[in-house]
């Protein structure tokens, strides 16, 4: 019996390793798809107000890291004119005017915005 059990655990653990020759890269790795992988692709080029980290701002002069924070630590937002309700100085709501056209709103979630990883999301130069 032990015997047996061992030789069906080989065929099992072979039948899965050819599978996973077999299936296409683009199945496979549509398997290892999280929360945040999905966020990202929604907002394609965009950056989503309620699930981006102040560094993504910095493409944006003038907006990092000051106004980024107060974007960040504002949120959740439910439309990108939101923002305007925050306490900006003039020069943050023209910054913001300028560039509102690469904002957008998505539903927050808990993937991206757990912990202080938007303020601080560990990267540094």
């Amino acid at each position: 019996m032990k015997r047996l059990l061992s030789w069906l655990t080989g065929i099992l653990v072979m039948a899965g390793l050819l599978m996973g020759l077999l299936l296409p890269a683009s199945v496979q790795a549509a398997d290892i798809r999280n929360v945040a992988d999905d966020k990202i692709a929604e907002r394609g080029e965009k950056v989503d107000l309620n699930n981006s980290s102040v560094r993504r701002f910095q493409q944006f002069p003038g907006m990092y890291p000051t106004l980024a924070g107060k974007i960040v630590l504002g949120g959740p937002y439910e439309s990108v004119e939101d923002v305007l309700a925050l306490d900006l100085t003039d020069r943050q709501k023209e910054l913001f005017e300028k560039y509102r056209d690469n904002f957008m709103v998505t539903e927050p979630s808990i993937a991206l915005n757990e912990g202080f990883d938007r303020i601080n999301d560990g990267q540094y130069r």
